[in-house]
């Protein structure tokens, strides 16, 4: 571009040359000159495209707090949040609570008394160092680094193509075609309007960045080809999405099974949020520990009955706010299966199984205190009651890397214990 700049007319000195000349000179220059700043190198492309993109996902906040995991936390004005760069929410009105709550079941904390497991805490570490105002929400600050880390701008935060459990597909070439790898128990053959767990939080360790380690439910509506609707919450270890191996809160959503639409968290338009105490993709503390303290986090996700939205609360409590009907098409009427479990990214390193581990990184069988749970599993039925769910099934494509077992009692209700090392003797 220097030169560019330094272009001088070619007809200078010529004092007789008319102004027609010299416009007709300029004119001609021209097409160089938007030839040349067309062509800027793929490295500065990058960086405006970076920065615009940052622009879009961080907004001006009314306050910021460094939390000691090295996440900011931006405390940003509700109505300016990423949600409204949608085009069809320009105009929307806030829903500032569901209209209703399902019917529950279980007392939280009488069965976290009985069992041992300690009730969710809802802390997040960035509360020691203060908390957001009234009137605004938390949202985790993307960084430059953040977005780099992805495969191209477009694609951050987002999950890749074929990364849901299809249970009735165990076919191994799929398995080692979508690098997912799950252990889930699910329902299906009915009209579902919600779902809840409560699921043990751990710090699984992850073999390469590129991969992942979650714990979640799934909601889902449609087929599993290009229509498939589905709504995610629970926890995740993602070095690739958030730079560490902290253990975080998050949510996801897609209308097209994770082609063009959805992401995680707030890092698109979608998911409305309401609530300034928790901050989605923000870590999670305290963590269980192997034959320690043990620690769990309630999530439950259900369809308004009067509105139509689907609402998540994380704990007891904290009704964190709701995706719009409108985003979906199958879930805009009811989800048709319902999924609880774990799932990894099995990137096969060095062509050997993925060495990272799914929940806490033990088999099922070890029991209470070693292996990941989630108990009281709940569906969400017509009548906007919670319900314990009829014919659970179970699924894992390797159930010598990574397995499930279901079982039932008084407290506890429907529970399952899942995940494992991944590369181990029997799992080559």
């Amino acid at each position: 571009m220097g030169r560019v700049a330094n272009l001088r007319c070619p007809c200078k000195g010529m004092g007789a040359l008319s102004r027609g000349m010299v416009v007709l000179v300029v004119f001609l220059w021209f097409p160089v000159l938007l030839t040349c700043a067309a062509r800027l190198p793929v490295g500065s492309k990058q960086r405006l495209e970076v920065k615009k993109h940052l622009k879009r996902l961080n907004k001006t906040p009314v306050h910021s707090i460094q939390s000691p995991d090295g996440d900011i936390i931006d405390c940003v004005n509700m109505s300016h949040q990423p949600a409204f760069d949608h085009p069809l929410l320009k105009n929307h009105t806030i829903q500032m609570k569901p209209s209703y709550h399902p019917e529950g079941l279980y007392d939280e904390n009488k069965i976290a008394e009985k069992t041992g497991g300690r009730p969710d805490p809802n802390t997040q570490l960035w509360h020691s160092s203060g908390r957001c105002p009234e009137g605004t929400i938390p949202i985790r600050r993307t960084r430059k680094d953040d977005v780099l880390r992805a495969s191209s701008v477009k694609r951050y935060g987002r999950k890749k193509h074929r990364s849901i459990p299809q249970p009735r597909s165990a076919d191994p070439d799929l398995v080692n075609e979508s690098g997912h790898q799950h252990a889930i128990a699910y329902v299906e053959g009915d009209k579902y309007y919600g779902a809840k767990a409560t699921i043990n939080v751990w710090e699984p360790q992850i073999q390469q960045p590129n991969e992942f380690s979650l714990s979640q439910i799934w909601v889902l509506g449609g087929s599993f080809g290009e229509d498939l609707n589905s709504i995610e919450a629970g926890w995740q270890v993602s070095p690739d999405l958030y730079g560490d191996n902290n253990t975080r809160l998050f949510t996801y959503w897609t209308s097209d099974a994770y082609q063009a639409t959805g992401c995680y968290n707030l890092l698109c338009s979608g998911f409305i949020q309401i609530n300034n105490e928790i901050a989605m993709g923000a870590s999670i503390s305290p963590i269980s520990a192997y034959r320690n303290s043990q620690y769990d986090i309630s999530i439950l996700v259900w369809k308004d009955p009067k509105e139509g939205n689907w609402w998540m609360q994380f704990g007891s409590d904290n009704v964190m706010g709701y995706w719009p009907a409108f985003l979906f098409s199958y879930l805009a009427d009811s989800a048709s299966m319902i999924e609880w479990g774990g799932e990894v990214v099995n990137s096969e390193p060095d062509g050997e199984h993925t060495s990272t581990q799914m929940g806490s990184g033990r088999f099922p069988d070890e029991g209470f205190g070693k292996a990941s749970y989630f108990r009281n599993i709940q569906v969400v039925d017509e009548s906007n009651n919670l319900k314990t769910p009829k014919g659970i099934g179970t699924f894992t494509e390797q159930s010598n890397c990574y397995d499930v077992q279901t079982g039932n009692n008084g407290d506890w209700g429907h529970y399952f214990y899942y995940g494992g090392p991944g590369r181990n003797a029997n799992c080559p």
